[in-house]
Formats: C-alpha cells, sequence, structure tokens
C-alpha cells in the first residue's frame, strides 16, 4: 500500500462511517481495486484500525454529551437515588446496548476475517439491508426521543447491531434501522448510533492493534496505517456534523438508493468477472 491510497482509505472511513451505507463495504471494494487480497490479515487489520480516527471525531463532536452522561453514570452507580437521573439509565442504555457485537465478533472473528470478506457478500448485504432501512424509514413513528431510550431499546438495536459485522450492511444503518422501528426519531437514533459505536469500535481497533502488529509491520505498513487514521478523523468529523443536520430534515432515502446503486453495480462486475470476488 502507497500512501495515496493509505489517505483515500483514510477519507472514504471517515465519510461513510457513520452514513448508512457500510465503511467497511466501501473500504473492501476499494481495496481490491488496489490490488490488495482482502482477507490477508493485515488488510483486515488496517480496515479496522483505521475506524479509531472516526470513533476519535465522534468522541470531540459528543464532548458536552459524554461530558453530561458519564459523570451522572458513575454517581448513578453509587448512589441509587441518582439512578432515576435521565443521564445515568442513557448512559447504562449504552453500556448494555454494547455487548451484544463485542461478543458476536469474538464468536465469529475467523468468519468474519475471511468468508464475510467475499464482495458477494458485501454486494448482497448492500442490496438487502437497504430493502430494511426502507421498511424502518417507512414505518417509524418518530414518536420518542432521546429522553426514551431505555436499557431495553439499546439492548434490541445492539442485537441487531450485530449484523453490520457482516460488510455491506452498515453499522450505523443497523443501529438506526432497529432505532427507527422502536419509534424513536431519526436525529435519536442518529446520536445513539454514534454512542454505540464508541466502545464497539474502540475495542475492536484496539484488539486488531495488538494481535496484527507485526503483520501491519510487514505488510500494510503503520506509517499507511496512521496516516489513514488521522485523515479519517478529520473526514469523520466533518461527516457527524453534517449528517445530524441532515437528518433532522430527510429520510434515509438518498443513502437507500446510493446502496441499491452500489450493491447492483458491483453484482454486474462480479457476475461479468470484471472484479474478482476476493
Amino acid at each position: 500500500m502507497n500512501i495515496v491510497e493509505a489517505v483515500i482509505l483514510g477519507a472514504v472511513e471517515g465519510i461513510t462511517e457513520f452514513l448508512p451505507v457500510s465503511s467497511t463495504g466501501h473500504l473492501t471494494i476499494l481495496e481490491k481495486l488496489f490490488g490488495h487480497t482482502i482477507d490477508d490479515p493485515d488488510i483486515t487489520a488496517f480496515t479496522v484500525i483505521i475506524q479509531s480516527g472516526a470513533v476519535l471525531a465522534t468522541i470531540l463532536f459528543l464532548r458536552h454529551d459524554i461530558a453530561r452522561v458519564v459523570p451522572a453514570f458513575f454517581r448513578g452507580l453509587f448512589d441509587k437515588g441518582l439512578r432515576d437521573h435521565p443521564d445515568f439509565r442513557f448512559g447504562w442504555a449504552v453500556l448494555l446496548g454494547s455487548m451484544p457485537i463485542v461478543f458476536a465478533a469474538l464468536l465469529f472473528k475467523d468468519t468474519i476475517e475471511t468468508t464475510l470478506r467475499s464482495l458477494w457478500f458485501v454486494a448482497g448485504a448492500l442490496i438487502i439491508w437497504s430493502g430494511v432501512m426502507a421498511f424502518a424509514d417507512h414505518a417509524a413513528t418518530q414518536i420518542r426521543h432521546e429522553k426514551d431510550v431505555t436499557w431495553k431499546d439499546t439492548i434490541i438495536i445492539g442485537v441487531v447491531q450485530c449484523m453490520a459485522l457482516i460488510p455491506g450492511i452498515s453499522r450505523s444503518g443497523a443501529t438506526m434501522s432497529a432505532g427507527l422501528l422502536r419509534d424513536f426519531d431519526r436525529v435519536t437514533v442518529t446520536k445513539l448510533s454514534f454512542f454505540l459505536s464508541i466502545p464497539a469500535l474502540t475495542g475492536a481497533s484496539l484488539l486488531q492493534g495488538v494481535e496484527e502488529f507485526d503483520r501491519i509491520s510487514g505488510g500494510v505498513g503503520w506509517l499507511n496505517t496512521i496516516v489513514a487514521t488521522v485523515v479519517s478523523f478529520v473526514v469523520a468529523y466533518a461527516s457527524v456534523t453534517w449528517l445530524l443536520k441532515f437528518v433532522s430534515k430527510h429520510s434515509y432515502s438518498v443513502f437507500i438508493f446510493y446502496r441499491l446503486a452500489l450493491g447492483s453495480l458491483l453484482l454486474v462486475l462480479l457476475a461479468t468477472g470484471t472484479i474478482q470476488a476476493k
């Protein structure tokens, strides 16, 4: 991998991480087009690690919310009288909602990094999950808001988030769809998706960085990995800011049509042999 490819991949990660279009799916497609073997350990680790740049952008963007929720959560742990506070309940809900994907990722780690890296899976997931998103966007009543979030909601959303381990489904697309079907408004489900991304993506990035340190050193290279992570941070911050403004006034239809178009194009390229699945 050269530095130009690293910058491009970092920018794409930053743009797509929080949009419901699958950042891993986009990175996998680009990595294949750049000539890399997409299920090589160093490539799969690179794909995961550069997401930490987007996580840092999320933390910076949500810094005021985090500064409010985290202290309230810890105060509530030691004082039962504070456990009815909305910020404690929200913090507890986010923590519980983050757990399902951690267990699923550890349980199916080998399958995720090998079998599911096929571009056939990416194309299929882009198209099939578009139908789920369209149904959720149409069926949502949006009568519930951030103050109404409970641990039951986030457990359900967290379980659905596990589907995003299949490249092409999209972690944000999964969580947003589940949130809409729980009748939350689009801004709330988008912010909730941001919160749920922090523990999930941070844990995955740290695990891959430790386990695949030597493979990255001898493959993609740590300089390229760091450059891509920095680029993803800068771009993701702008993307997060734009997305919240967009969903406050628009449906997810533009993302659904984009997913369908990209998935269909990818199927054609695969079927004609223009691009190989791995």
